[in-house]
């Protein structure tokens, strides 16, 4: 018998695979209400799901235990099913087992979802079927038996803890900069859960401005530099100009696309190397890469008011990603009040502090977060407010033109249910 170790989206997913394949199975959860408890009940698809502290009687007659990736390893009910030598599996490698179809694998620190994304438009835009998920949009397990010639998942390092056995055509690290460490304790053991990738891949990329990443040269490369080999995609910049290159090959300039700031550009190059590998034409690509107008709350342009744009960047719950928000608008504007906090993570913020007193003409504060930032912020005006609504309107007040950016650095979960509640209150407050 299988035991599912959480019921919010992956351990539904997880039921509803099971019970449609005619697998016996518990369910779990250590949270007496947890989020899809409800909608599992609804269904009618499985016993009744055991609510609150773990115990070991949950592994009794259990030979295989699916979690969900947010259970961390120290959790005891995982320590317990080491003990007994029982398998502790992912959702993905249960989805691998139960395909043949080719699958693309993304990870990293940022840049998952929108290389996830636009690698699925290119295979999309190529004429070929492609289904994406995983960590984004739906769980794996809700794409198996379409019809399709890929499968794309962006896979989180959570995911890849609990993963032994995958096999992926092609797969990549964007990037690896310090996050969840209150996970991990050390950006080392991090830094190999998202390596771990590698193990399951045939073709391999790698980002070779990635110091964190020692990569294989023999395998296909990406950097914001001019290529190194004929099949390497990077960029080079000529009287101002600043075009995507393949080896000698000019593809386009980096001004043709609707994305913005240079972590983009990196994104874009990531997603070219995954689509050369599978045998995508570079043509094809780049009109894809035009066309592609990048993911809600991620850097995302939202409305002009008067003479304020408003920028949606709530999916910036870490440093570098609100630092390369921040830098990334700063090339078009001189005025930007920034709207920041949450709670913070556990990583180095010094940077990011630097840029704000650098670049911001006023910092909003909401959440826990606040003190935290008005103690490091020295010499840019804060302002602490107590909803989205009053940060919005507390912006825009400061602001006769230039911007107003949403890229907090931190969680969510203080004030909202994730990032993505937490950029809809924002642009409905606006």
């Amino acid at each position: 018998m299988k035991l599912v170790l959480g019921l919010g989206i992956t351990g539904l997913s997880v039921a509803k695979f099971l019970h449609k394949s005619n697998v016996d199975f518990t369910i779990a959860d250590n949270r007496k209400s947890p989020p899809k408890l409800s909608e599992y009940i609804d269904l009618n698809i499985g016993p009744i799901a055991i609510l609150g502290d773990w115990t070991q009687s949950l592994l009794d007659d259990v030979d295989e235990v699916i979690i969900s990736p947010g259970i961390p390893e120290n959790e005891k009910i995982v320590r317990w099913a080491k003990e007994r030598d029982i398998n502790v599996i992912s959702d993905i490698q249960l989805f691998g087992k139960n395909t043949k179809t080719p699958i693309i694998g993304i990870t990293g620190s940022n840049g998952k979802s929108t290389v996830t994304k636009l690698i699925g438009n290119m295979i999309k835009d190529s004429g070929k079927k492609v289904a994406i998920g995983g960590n984004f949009g739906k769980p794996a397990l809700d794409l198996l038996n379409q019809n399709v010639d890929f499968y794309v998942l962006e896979l989180s390092s959570y995911q890849l803890d609990y993963t032994s056995e995958l096999n992926l055509e092609a797969g990549v690290v964007l990037n690896i900069t310090p996050d969840h460490l209150d996970r991990y304790g050390d950006f080392e053991s991090y830094v190999s859960s998202k390596l771990k990738i590698y193990e399951f891949t045939k073709k391999k990329i790698f980002n070779l401005d990635e110091k964190n990443i020692e990569s294989n040269f023999k395998q296909a490369c990406f950097s914001i530099n001019i290529p190194k080999k004929a099949t390497d995609f990077g960029t080079v910049t000529c009287h101002g100009t600043c075009f995507l290159l393949k080896g000698d090959d000019v593809l386009m300039p980096i001004g043709d696309w609707q994305l913005i700031g240079e972590h983009n550009v990196s994104n874009v190059l990531a997603a070219l190397s995954l689509g050369d590998q599978i045998g995508l034409n570079v043509d094809s690509m780049t009109n894809t890469i035009r066309e592609f107008k990048g993911l809600e709350h991620r850097l995302e342009w939202v409305i002009k008011k008067g003479d304020i744009d408003f920028y949606n960047d709530s999916k910036a719950t870490n440093a570098i990603s609100a630092l390369k928000a921040i830098k990334a608008l700063s090339n078009f504007y001189e005025n930007i009040v920034l709207i920041a906090g949450g709670i913070p993570k556990k990583e180095d913020y010094s940077e990011l502090f630097e840029v704000i007193e650098d670049k911001i003409s006023a910092l909003v504060l909401i959440g826990e977060g606040s003190d935290f930032f008005e103690k490091n912020v020295t010499k840019v005006k804060t302002y602490k407010t107590s909803s989205m609504t009053e940060a919005v309107t507390k912006a825009s007040s400061l602001l006769k033109s230039g911007v107003v950016l949403l890229s907090p650095a931190c969680a969510s979960f203080d004030m909202f249910e994730n990032f993505e509640d937490r950029g809809k209150q924002f642009k409905e407050a606006i």
